[in-house]
């Protein structure tokens, strides 16, 4: 009977030295994640400044580099007259359709080509030379295939995501390790129970970490759509600012696209990290 409250008193003492060492480590982390968010500040604030002197005493040229408070002072203009939200709704839009259809489509042709050795063999050399395509130049093909519109600035943000998923999920696929492929075929697994639990399953933190990829993809896409043929967008406003020899709004246009782009990133890096935490 000692022998076991001393056993318990021995375990409960285990326990809270446990819990001390991991609240300290959170805490030590919680105060990493602070300091590290306090030097970006800071180096963003120093890039600002820097770049605010360098406009004021003529170190670079004004007229194409512009400089923060005339940039802020435009989009605030522009926040004002209601011009600068339609333009982002658009291409928010157009680039969340894209994401998620490059995603879907790059994911189901990797899981194709796994399914299929054949095929993967005869796809091979053609995913290739998709892929170093350059995809600006398809893009008057999309016009006039698809039209001037939404339809062809998917395509151009399709021919971007989708092929760079299918190689990084199909490359996840092959990495398995296939002694578990093994061990699930030697007790009578099928193809499908393979995928269902051995492929699929070691695949899903690369799949989720695609989606932090096609973030930029599509942004990419979306953008250079909108440089060939969008009237309303965020790229028509570059090509606009271009025209008309107005870099701030130019440089405008891009800082607006930094904050979006890196505010959806943001939601899908959660998105990754739930979804990884509650594997």
């Amino acid at each position: 009977m000692e022998n076991q409250r001393q056993s318990a008193k021995h375990i409960a003492t285990e326990d809270s030295l446990t819990k001390k060492v991991h609240e300290r480590f959170a805490q030590a982390k919680k105060r990493e994640t602070k300091q590290v968010r306090l030097v970006q500040l800071i180096i963003l604030l120093v890039f600002f400044a820097l770049w605010e002197v360098a406009a004021r005493l003529k170190w670079i040229d004004v007229l194409l580099f512009s400089y923060p408070t005339k940039v802020f002072k435009l989009l605030w203009d522009k926040l004002l007259d209601g011009s600068l939200l339609p333009h982002v709704g658009v291409t928010v839009v157009e680039t969340i359709i894209g994401f998620v259809l490059g995603t879907l489509f790059g994911t189901a042709l990797a899981v194709v080509i796994w399914w299929s050795p054949f095929l993967s063999r005869v796809l091979d050399p053609y995913i290739v030379v998709l892929n170093s395509m350059p995809k600006v130049a398809l893009g008057p093909l999309f016009i006039v295939g698809l039209g001037p519109g939404l339809l062809s600035i998917i395509a151009t943000t399709l021919s971007i995501t989708v092929i760079i998923t299918t190689l990084v999920v199909y490359g996840s696929f092959k990495e398995v390790d296939q002694n578990y492929v093994k061990v699930v075929s030697l007790f009578g697994g099928t193809k499908r129970t393979v995928f269902q639990k051995v492929i699929l399953p070691a695949s899903f933190p690369a799949i989720v970490s695609t989606l932090k990829v096609n973030v930029g993809l599509a942004w990419i896409g979306v953008i250079v759509g909108e440089f060939l043929v969008s009237q309303m967008g965020l790229g028509y406003l570059i090509i606009y600012g271009f025209q008309v020899f107005n870099f701030t709004l130019v440089i405008s246009t891009l800082f607006v696209i930094a904050i979006v782009a890196t505010f959806m990133y943001q939601i899908v890096s959660n998105l990754e990290k739930r979804l990884t935490k509650h594997r």
